[in-house]
């Protein structure tokens, strides 16, 4: 736990008690799999996300580094960075030396990592096989280094009425490692129909209420 700036001052003891009862990853990770995926363009803080049980892919990842944190992990974030697709966006954490990861997805093999993975490319080549585009396109490229997010402290990320933008647009800005040489992505092939319906299963679509 950090000591010198009071994190969890913004929350409500109810809000806190609910953040600790998801106790560790995988109970964080539960609350994010029962919560409906949302479409909106939207930047919700750790607080809003709790309060409404709703998030997207960012959003989710925010809210689980809160939820680690108050937990007691670091609030550790990690960009993956696609080409002709969108970035996903990760909470990180680890255990006993090794890797996991929770995370919000609209596809099925986007989500929780089990804490096994000795280094962090190794966690971000996890996700390659399954991270592809509505062309199916495999489009994972590039990781990013963890991002400890009290840097925002002081912008009252975790419980702030306004959009954490500034979050996403760090993001954007830091550096990201290649996870594949270009020949490697020239041979690429296409997902076939069996793995996109298994992918897709449960999709959020718009209009759909969720």
């Amino acid at each position: 736990m950090d000591n010198t700036f009071d994190w969890a001052s913004g929350f409500t003891s109810k809000e806190l008690r609910k953040l600790r009862s998801m106790k560790n990853p995988c109970g964080i990770q539960k609350f994010l799999d029962d919560a409906p995926y949302h479409l909106a363009d939207t930047a919700w803080s750790p607080r809003r996300v709790l309060n409404e049980e709703t998030a997207h892919c960012c959003e989710g990842a925010i809210f689980a580094a809160a939820a680690l944190r108050a937990n007691g992990y670091p609030p550790l974030l990690l960009d993956l960075e696609a080409d002709r697709d969108t970035d996903h966006v990760l909470a990180v954490f680890r255990e006993n030396g090794a890797w996991g990861a929770i995370a919000k997805s609209n596809y099925t093999g986007c989500r929780w990592r089990e804490p096994v993975y000795r280094t962090l490319r190794e966690l971000a080549m996890s996700y390659f096989n399954a991270y592809f585009n509505l062309r199916r396109e495999r489009t994972l490229r590039r990781f990013s280094l963890p991002v400890n997010l009290k840097r925002f402290d002081r912008q009252n990320w975790m419980t702030t009425d306004k959009p954490v933008w500034f979050i996403v647009y760090h993001l954007f800005d830091i550096k990201h490692y290649p996870l594949l040489s270009k020949a490697q992505e020239q041979r690429l092939h296409r997902v076939d129909e069996r793995l996109f319906q298994a992918e897709c299963l449960g999709k959020a679509l718009k209009g759909s209420g969720q």
